[in-house]
């Protein structure tokens, strides 16, 4: 199998079942951010996380896999073959969220993201999670999608902080709080 088709030399793509949009289509901008944040996790994990971080990543790599394929398939679609993001992957956001913290100081202050390169990069995955949110909501007033969608990467940006916090204590790094003073 080739891995070019030419039919996206117009400008547009074809959905999972069925159809085509332009490439700039807020559905297109919201798959191709996840993408983007699959692809950073993919930088996480080369930068030598804490196995359980390595392991979490994993896990959220092949989730991130469903959200696209679920933003690329309208919930009206005929596509009992698209595996759509349900209560359980956010219930195992939470739930690895509530152990994280168990684990963690409480948060008084806003920190700095920084400390590890594992960290590090997870606080910026956070960042295009939060714009993959935003361009999924304003998609949301426009078009359907998944039922749980909105709320797993909601999560999933609670999700990342908390692993940034985990991976800086498994890595020994110290949080810098958010200073007033400049």
């Amino acid at each position: 199998m080739k891995i070019y088709t030419k039919t996206g030399d117009g400008g547009t793509t074809a959905l999972f079942a069925g159809g085509r949009v332009p490439k700039h289509h807020l559905r297109v901008e919201a798959y191709g951010t996840i993408d983007e944040l699959n692809s950073l996790l993919g930088v996480v994990r080369a930068a030598g996380p804490s196995q359980q971080t390595d392991a979490w990543l994993e896990i959220a790599q092949n989730q991130l896999f469903h959200l696209g394929a679920d933003l690329a398939t309208p919930r009206s679609a005929k596509s009992s073959w698209v595996t759509r993001i349900s209560k359980n992957e956010i219930d195992w956001l939470e739930a690895s969220i509530d152990h994280m913290t168990e684990q963690l100081p409480p948060l008084r202050n806003f920190v700095l993201p920084g400390g590890s390169p594992a960290a590090a990069q997870l606080q910026v995955a956070r960042a295009v999670c939060r714009r993959a949110e935003r361009i999924m909501t304003a998609l949301d007033q426009s078009a359907e999608i998944g039922c749980a969608a909105l709320a797993y990467v909601n999560r999933l940006s609670d999700w990342l902080f908390t692993l940034a916090r985990y991976e800086n204590k498994q890595a020994g790094e110290s949080e810098t709080k958010w200073s007033l003073q400049q």
